[in-house]
């Protein structure tokens, strides 16, 4: 058997990886190469920006109307170019942007952490709604928190698999307490910082979204129960001696508990909000003909978008809604599971768990089940920093879920030494974090070793097949 026919056998079953390919190949995937992971991702995150779109103005035309601002489409207009804006941003980084990204992890949380500061300083950080949370100009305010929580994303994951934001070596989670503690200290540190910075602005729901999804990726990463126990307990104490000293987080906590006894105060919203979801029924009142919208329900465009989703298509449209997320959630463990390394299974995990604790704590808010929180519903909600950043998170587990990191410079075997590993770049190996093994060694050493093996039994006329 030729070497390069040797180098084709692969088990049936088992997906191509970017290494196995050659030299044009391994730096893009062909479409009809595409994973079913990677287009179940692509088609949900689509279908729910189309939803997004169309329900955006439902829920804002009316009221534009009402209050003389244009034609009632401002709201869908910049939606629209918010969402072009992501997409591109999704674009570059479903190429190879968790190879991207690895190198600007410091960099990206260090001015995500300066921002946050900044909007905290008068003058600088702009109140809407009794909430200092933006930062810049009129139209183009950025929220800050958005961007940290995907840093604290991408720092966790880099800290988690044994790799410091500067690129040296570090001890990955796994086995002892000892390597846990010294790892999950600086990150408690860290992710604790930027919970209290973004719950004083205030904004419960983003310090909330924080420590979801970092409980996520301290679950894959296999911190003991007993780690987690303790964390768990550190940070309920926390938000419970906030909530106790913060008249605000008091008065959201009360009315979460019994919102109809404060219908004209701080359970108004929560109330309104459920009388939405009562009025829908099956089936809905139909398309844009939501009554609370206009009069009633506050942040209709943005926080209680699910609310005029429930009135308009009714429990139909919910569950159409919540399917395209339950989509998500498969796709991304499934594409968490079968990533090329640690790293990048971390990476997917966070993402995923950043996209579906938004959309849960959203969802669980406006039906009564949670305090309210004004976090947004991921691609569906009006908001330009949320949907840009959404967006971002959904290219880089699109990356994962096509499994590519980082280019590949496919080297012949007849010039490989036995038992060594592959010969590539230093460039792509600093790009590319090394997959992750048990027993110490890469996978695709040990892979490579047995292209090796395999293609030098057939040209010796061994019939051996190759192991990749």
């Amino acid at each position: 058997m030729p070497a390069a026919a040797a180098r084709r056998v692969r088990p049936w079953g088992t997906r191509q990886r970017p290494s196995d390919r050659g030299p044009a190949e391994s730096n893009r995937v062909a479409p009809s190469q595409q994973s079913l992971e990677h287009r179940i991702l692509l088609t949900a995150t689509l279908c729910l920006l189309a939803f997004g779109a169309v329900m955006v103005y439902s829920a804002s035309s009316a009221t534009s109307l009402l209050r003389g601002q244009g034609n009632g489409s401002g709201y869908l207009v910049k939606f629209v170019a918010y969402g072009a804006i992501g997409l591109v941003i999704m674009h570059v980084l479903a190429r190879d942007g968790v190879a991207k990204v690895q190198r600007l992890v410091a960099p990206l949380l260090g001015v995500s952490f300066a921002l946050v500061l900044a909007v905290h300083v008068p003058h600088v950080g702009v109140a809407v709604n009794g909430a200092r949370r933006w930062i810049g100009p009129g139209s183009l305010q950025f929220q800050p928190s958005e961007l940290l929580k995907l840093a604290l994303v991408l720092y966790t994951a880099t800290l988690l698999a044994g790799r410091s934001p500067s690129g040296s070596a570090r001890l990955a989670v796994g086995r002892s307490e000892v390597g846990q503690r010294e790892l999950t200290r600086p990150l408690l540190v860290v992710v604790g910082g930027a919970c209290l910075l973004v719950a004083t602005e205030p904004d419960l729901g983003t310090a909330m979204v924080i420590a979801f999804t970092t409980a996520a990726l301290l679950v894959a990463a296999g911190v003991s129960p007993r780690n987690l126990a303790i964390i768990a307990g550190s940070v309920l104490g926390v938000v419970a001696l906030y909530a106790l000293a913060r008249p605000y987080a008091r008065a959201r906590l009360t009315s979460f508990l019994d919102p109809w006894a404060h219908a004209s105060g701080s359970g108004f919203q929560a109330v309104q909000g459920q009388i939405a979801i009562g009025s829908g029924g099956l089936l809905g009142v139909g398309p844009g003909e939501s009554v609370q919208k206009i009069f009633y329900l506050p942040e209709a465009p943005t926080d209680f978008i699910f609310a005029v989703i429930a009135e308009e298509l009714g429990v139909v449209g919910v569950c159409a809604l919540l399917f395209l997320y339950g989509l998500i959630a498969y796709a991304g463990l499934r594409a968490a599971k079968a990533a090329r390394s640690l790293y990048s299974a971390l990476i997917a995990v966070g993402t995923t768990a950043l996209i579906l604790s938004q959309a849960i704590l959203n969802v669980f808010a406006v039906l009564g089940l949670a305090p309210l929180t004004g976090v947004p519903l991921p691609f569906v909600s009006y908001g330009s920093s949320s949907l840009i950043v959404m967006l971002a998170a959904m290219g880089l587990l699109l990356n994962v879920a096509a499994g590519g990191t980082a280019h590949v410079r496919a080297v012949a075997p007849s010039r490989r030494r036995r038992g060594r590993p592959s010969s590539r770049s230093g460039d792509a190996r600093a790009r590319e974090p090394a997959r992750w093994s048990r027993d110490g060694n890469t996978e695709e050493d040990r892979d490579s070793r047995g292209r090796y093996r395999g293609a030098r039994g057939a040209r010796a006329g061994g019939g051996r097949r190759a192991a990749g």
